[in-house]
């Protein structure tokens, strides 16, 4: 009898650490998926590949965004595409841009990432402009993929003088 049970719980012991490390698997999977698409959205933007940048989104009107820009915000994937589209049509050379500082926390359905996007790029007057962007995306795994559901882009500000503080530090 004592052996029987001694085998009962050995056995669970062993599936409860399979399964802790199949969930610790899954997060780090996650975490993974997740820091590619930020990366590969940085890497859209640079190129400034709209369908690669935009993919990166929920493709419908779901989507919600507060960016630094304004209006004060974007509702669906259209109006953000738009956003996109007169952003980068500001910079007609090349632009580069790095999402650094990348925090993710997972339950392996929502997910919240947290960056900074440095961008430099020299605008249509030939001002070399170089920004800081804040973000943070809350994502979905729809269909098994991660997408963007919600974004929040903004500056610091000194509110002294009202102006954004483009190239903050921590």
């Amino acid at each position: 009898m004592k052996r029987l049970r001694f085998c009962v719980i050995s056995v669970m012991l062993v599936g409860l650490l399979l399964g802790l490390a199949a969930s610790a698997q899954a997060k780090t999977d996650d975490q993974a998926a997740i820091r590619k698409l930020e990366n590969d959205l940085a890497a859209a933007m640079s190129s400034k590949d709209i369908e690669r940048i935009m993919s990166c989104y929920v493709p419908d009107e779901t989507l919600f965004v507060f960016d630094c820009i304004p209006p004060r915000q974007y509702v669906g994937a259209k109006a953000y595409r738009k956003d996109f589209e007169d952003f980068l049509a500001q910079y007609p050379g090349p632009v580069r841009v790095e999402a650094i500082d990348l925090g993710i926390t997972t339950d392996g359905q929502l997910a919240f990432a947290h960056y900074i996007t440095h961008m430099v790029g020299t605008m249509k007057d030939g001002t070399k402009a170089e920004m800081n962007f804040r973000i943070t995306d809350c994502l979905k795994k729809i269909k098994g993929k991660w997408l963007i559901v919600h974004e929040h882009v903004s500056f610091p500000v000194d509110l002294a003088t009202g102006k954004a503080d483009l190239l903050s530090k921590p």
